[in-house]
């Protein structure tokens, strides 16, 4: 049997970490097989034939949601648009292949537009029966998942679909936004107006001014200026309009490695699962450059293709998926409880997974907020690495994540100067990584050292100042990109409302931890309620898991184990929970 081949949002020839770049040659077959005429015949019944003239646009880029069609007959070609209201051809499909890629899996828009070539017939199949179509024909559904993935990387490796950004390099605005479409192995284009004649008549057309770098095109053709990540989340339809949205029987509030398992499990059980999610899939893990002790992966695996992975698995079994969806209250005091999103949209579910781990931590340096994504950095993707290339960068941190950074960046930089506190990295490092530090000869380890100050202009850092704190001596150093991997702190400020309970560190308790708290703060038990199970949290119907879970081991593997272990108790807790209103 194949297997699916990695889903990875970014790669390059340099990329060393991730898959290298797709053969498109070598993968044709894969990326757009053709199926049989007995193939074709065992896929009627999840769709309906439909007809289309010579020349009729069957689907639009940014607007139409149609799942994925399979051609009778006729072809159908691929295009895009390019923001001056003129679409580029990209490819044709003719009789036996189909139009999809992953974002048909949920329903979202086309990144690009198929016109008929001739009279076309077509078999509509829409994202429901799909996700039907891919789990009730195994081989035949397997074959279809993976040309949905590989059609995904070759239109991120090709440039051939999504947004297109424009703006001047080194913009911070610019960089935040690509930032988030790489995270979210989303594809697009980034085009600089003095290098590139369409950016520039784009730009002479829209006049921006300083504060509107920089221009999207969103694939519908619309222009918008520096656009919000929700405002760009709403343009490529990553974050749908909950408005009114039904109960859902899970609601999952983090998209880390955790709550992807839980909506993985949860979804494949048959249950109704929604995932919000703040910034991008995969959380703290999706930044990891490689994870090496994750069982089954000998030679390792990148966070962002793991994670990736596991995005398309939740969306194979139906999982809703919003992104960026920040929650701003959880309030429990009615079942079945609320939740707030930043923008004021209600959300209710029949149980809540808090999988909304912890947020990077920032040191007391003035200037910090100035420079962040102008120089100084909290994660170590190939868009920084590109960056970085050649030049002596400064890593503070002593933990994995800053481990594997510092050897991911030292295949791109010139030298990596990395800081720590401490007097070595044992008492936080995994041996193995250690041991590949001290082999890299251009990482320079700073033990008992901290950096003090930052400088730099409108161009952004130019350069910082570090202290040795044992003899304080200080080093002014001409860095211009500085990566911050200090730990983090749980996210669990919004859980005020609620009452869910949190340790002295700010992190939830569950399970056996909760009893305990309650025992020695004098709270009396009653024998009515059942035993709460161990992921649940003091608020009955709220569970914790992963890295916000007070006493959880802080290891991918650890938090995939309680994402699958969180939805028997689920299940449990569903089967004797009280009834809505309305139900």
């Amino acid at each position: 049997m194949h297997s699916v081949p990695e889903f990875v949002p970014e790669s390059s020839p340099e990329d060393a970490v991730q898959a290298p770049t797709l053969d498109l040659h070598a993968r044709r077959q894969q990326i757009s097989p053709v199926l049989t005429a007995a193939e074709m015949g065992r896929l009627q019944r999840f769709g309906n034939a439909c007809c289309f003239r010579d020349g009729a646009l069957m689907f639009a880029a940014g607007s139409s949601s149609f799942g994925m069609l399979l051609l009778l007959s006729g072809r159908i070609a691929i295009s895009r648009n390019d923001g001056l209201g003129r679409t580029a051809p990209l490819a044709e499909h003719g009789p036996g292949e189909f139009t999809a890629e992953v974002a048909q899996l949920s329903g979202r828009p086309a990144l690009v537009n198929g016109h008929a070539v001739g009279n076309v017939e077509v078999l509509v199949i829409s994202p429901e029966a799909l996700r039907a179509l891919v789990v009730a024909e195994a081989e035949l559904g397997e074959r279809i998942v993976r040309a949905l993935i590989l059609r995904r990387i070759a239109l991120i490796e090709t440039r051939s679909g999504g947004p297109v950004l424009i703006g001047p390099a080194g913009d911070g605005a610019l960089f935040h936004l690509q930032s988030f479409l790489s995270a979210n192995g989303h594809p697009h284009t980034v085009l600089a107006p003095d290098a590139d004649a369409c950016a520039a008549a784009l730009v002479a057309r829209h006049r921006p001014a300083p504060a509107d770098w920089p221009l999207v095109v969103c694939p519908d053709g619309s222009v918008k200026k520096n656009p919000s990540l929700v405002e760009l989340g709403r343009c490529l339809g990553l974050l749908p309009d909950l408005r009114g949205a039904r109960q859902f029987d899970v609601l999952v509030v983090g998209a880390g490695p955790a709550g992807l398992a839980t909506a993985v499990y949860a979804a494949s059980e048959g249950l109704s699962v929604l995932v919000l999610e703040q910034r991008a899939y995969g959380g703290q893990a999706g930044a990891s450059a490689r994870i090496e002790n994750y069982l089954g992966f000998p030679t390792g695996i990148s966070g962002r293709a793991l994670a990736g992975r596991a995005y398309v698995q939740a969306q194979k079994f139906g999982v809703e998926i919003a992104i960026p969806a920040s929650a701003a209250r959880l309030l429990c005091d009615t079942y079945p409880p609320r939740l707030s999103l930043g923008d004021g949209t209600e959300l209710r579910a029949r149980s809540v997974v808090l999988a909304c781990g912890a947020r990077y931590r920032r040191p007391a340096l003035a200037r910090l907020a100035e420079f962040e994504g102008r120089g100084v950095y909290y994660g170590a993707s190939p868009i920084e690495a590109q960056l970085c290339r050649e030049q002596e960068v400064v890593l503070v941190g002593g933990g994995n994540s800053a481990g594997q950074a510092a050897v991911f960046l030292a295949g791109h930089a010139a030298r990596v100067h990395m800081l720590i506190r401490g007097d070595g990295l044992a008492a936080s490092m995994s041996n193995y990584l250690i041991e590949r530090i001290a082999a890299t000869p251009n990482i320079v380890l700073h033990t008992h050292t901290e950096i003090v100050a930052l400088e730099g202009d409108e161009n952004g850092l130019a350069s910082l100042r570090w202290r040795e704190r044992r003899g304080g001596l200080e080093q002014e150093r001409p860095v211009r990109r500085v990566f911050l991997f200090l730990g983090a702190d749980p996210n669990t400020d919004w859980l005020a409302d609620c009452g869910v309970g949190v340790d002295e560190h700010g992190f939830i308790r569950t399970g056996f931890d909760v009893s305990r708290a309650e025992c020695r703060a004098g709270m009396p038990y009653s024998d009515e309620r059942p035993p709460r199970a161990a992921l649940e949290t003091s608020v009955a119907g709220v569970f914790a898991i992963g890295d916000v879970r007070a006493g959880s081991t802080k290891r991918v593997a650890a938090a995939v184990g309680e994402g699958a272990a969180v939805v028997a108790q689920i299940h449990a807790f569903l089967a004797n929970a009280p009834r809505a209103a309305g139900d």
